[in-house]
């Protein structure tokens, strides 16, 4: 979500790449599952947004093709020390961002989208202060 948001936000102004700890967004205890794709429920919260993600290929910090970030955000603990030692070699800022879970949520598919848009709208509030004004060409 957050990568989609800071597209849609800086469009081509910043290079932006995600990953996870693992090639699918789940809770960090769920085994992996490399075929899985974009998590629906991002996908539908996005595209209320008009952003789209359903093409998205999850990847894990091992897939990343690129290393040389001017900030890395992490939303979870576990994603948080990775990326810790990622930049232990590296000239890079880490910001921790706590984010809640929403894939822990349970209940009716609206519970369960009102979970994934709270995220969705934090964490761009999130990036809109730590980032500053959407640009805008010629303004």
């Amino acid at each position: 979500m957050a990568a989609g948001l800071m597209r849609r936000l800086y469009g081509m102004s910043v290079f932006v790449d995600s990953c996870g700890l693992h090639a699918k967004a789940r809770p960090y205890h769920a085994p992996p599952d490399p075929d899985d794709g974009p998590d629906p429920f991002v996908v539908a919260v996005m595209d209320e947004l008009g952003v789209e993600v359903s093409g998205h290929k999850p990847k894990g910090f091992d897939d990343l093709e690129d290393t040389s970030f001017d900030v890395v955000i992490s939303l979870t603990p576990p994603a948080h020390h990775r990326a810790g030692e990622m930049a232990r070699r590296r000239a890079m800022d880490v910001e921790y961002w706590p984010t809640q879970d929403p894939t822990l949520v349970t209940g009716q598919r609206d519970q369960v989208l009102a979970a994934y848009r709270e995220v969705r709208d934090t964490l761009e509030a999130r990036l809109r202060a730590r980032f500053g004004a959407v640009r805008t060409f010629g303004g």
